[in-house]
Formats: structure tokens, C-alpha cells, sequence
């Protein structure tokens, strides 16, 4: 259930920025992310180093906490605000923890930004291409940017060859949750397990 995700949260981590203020475009803002992962990747530090680092750097460019209320689904609504609270705790832990176990495959992830499509007053997508090497291809990559406050972007979403991570992420959760008979405590315990690991 949470193998998809860890994938996600693999891609969207090898970039991210660590303070970067908005009055710059989503495109621009995007390239900035990229190229500070990239340089933190390249650093001669140890692995936990590296996680420590781009960890603060997603809870910086990442809109973790939304998110995490997307991928809840409907069931946000049937919970007490007891149980979002502990659910939006888990799923911070397990969001950090998910793309921090991988970092170990990538030293020096190459994203050549292309171009932005505004949609609306709270989005914008950003298209990029992951260069593919002897040991990957290449793969489309677009961000879902979120732009409702201009000076705080805040990364959504990412759209791998045409798959929306966060939705996927969202129908794994709801098939958990249903297989328990609505049982939301079943989800609850996949996610500690996972951060316990």
C-alpha cells in the first residue's frame, strides 16, 4: 500500500529549496528547488546528513500537511478533528520518513525545467523532464504548484508520464479504509507501523 507513495515521495525530494521567498515565477521557482537538492545530493556528507538537510527543505517546499488532507479523501470528513489531528501527525512522519529511506539512489538527479501553464488563482503547472541515464530513462515530470499565497509556493502535487501521484496515494488509502469496513483506525496503524519501521 505504501510502496507507491515511497516512489513519489523519492521524486519530489530529490528537489527542493531551503528558504526561498516568493516573488519569482512557479517556473522559477521550481528550478530553484531542483537546484538546491541536487547540490545537497552532491555534498560530501553522509547519508543521515543529507536526509537532516532536505527534510528541512520539505517541510519548507512541500505542502505536506494538504497534501496529506487530499490523499484522506472523503473520509476526512466521517473523522472527529481528534482523529485528523493524529492522522496529519502520522502522515507528516510518514511522508518525511518515505522519501528519506530512499535518497541512498540518487546522487546527482538532472531536471531540465521547460515551461508553466497557469490554471487558475491557486494553481500552476510546471513541466519538467528527469534526464534519464544508463540507469533510467527520462521521465515527464509536471508540478502542481499551489499559488494562493504568491510570497509561500508550496509544491501539491507531481504528475509523473500522465500519473497524478497524490491522487494514487489517495485511492491506496481508500482501498485500505474500505477493506476495514470503514474502519479508519486500520490506516492509522499501516501508517505507525511504517514510521516504526
Amino acid at each position: 500500500m505504501l510502496s507507491k507513495f515511497i516512489s513519489l515521495i523519492t521524486i519530489i525530494f530529490i528537489l527542493s529549496p531551503i528558504n526561498i521567498s516568493f516573488s519569482q515565477t512557479p517556473e522559477n521557482f521550481i528550478k530553484d528547488v531542483t537546484t538546491k537538492a541536487s547540490e545537497i545530493l552532491k555534498k560530501n556528507i553522509d547519508k543521515s546528513q543529507k536526509s537532516e538537510e532536505l527534510i528541512e527543505l520539505a517541510k519548507q517546499s512541500v505542502d505536506i500537511k494538504g497534501i496529506g488532507r487530499y490523499t484522506l479523501g472523503k473520509h476526512k470528513k466521517s473523522i472527529t478533528n481528534d482523529q485528523l489531528i493524529e492522522y496529519e501527525i502520522l502522515f507528516n512522519q510518514y511522508f518525511l520518513k518515505s522519501f528519506s529511506s530512499r535518497l541512498s539512489e540518487y546522487s546527482d538527479p538532472k531536471i531540465n525545467v521547460l515551461n508553466q501553464k497557469y490554471l487558475n488563482d491557486k494553481y500552476t503547472m510546471v513541466s519538467s523532464i528527469l534526464v534519464g541515464d544508463d540507469k533510467r530513462p527520462e521521465i515527464k515530470i509536471e508540478w502542481r504548484v499551489y499559488t494562493k499565497d504568491p510570497d509561500k509556493l508550496l509544491i501539491r502535487d507531481l504528475i509523473i508520464e500522465g500519473l497524478s501521484l497524490a491522487r494514487t496515494q489517495r485511492e491506496e488509502f481508500n482501498s485500505v479504509i474500505q477493506g476495514a469496513d470503514g474502519n479508519i483506525n486500520i490506516l492509522f496503524d499501516n501508517l505507525r507501523n511504517f514510521n516504526n519501521s
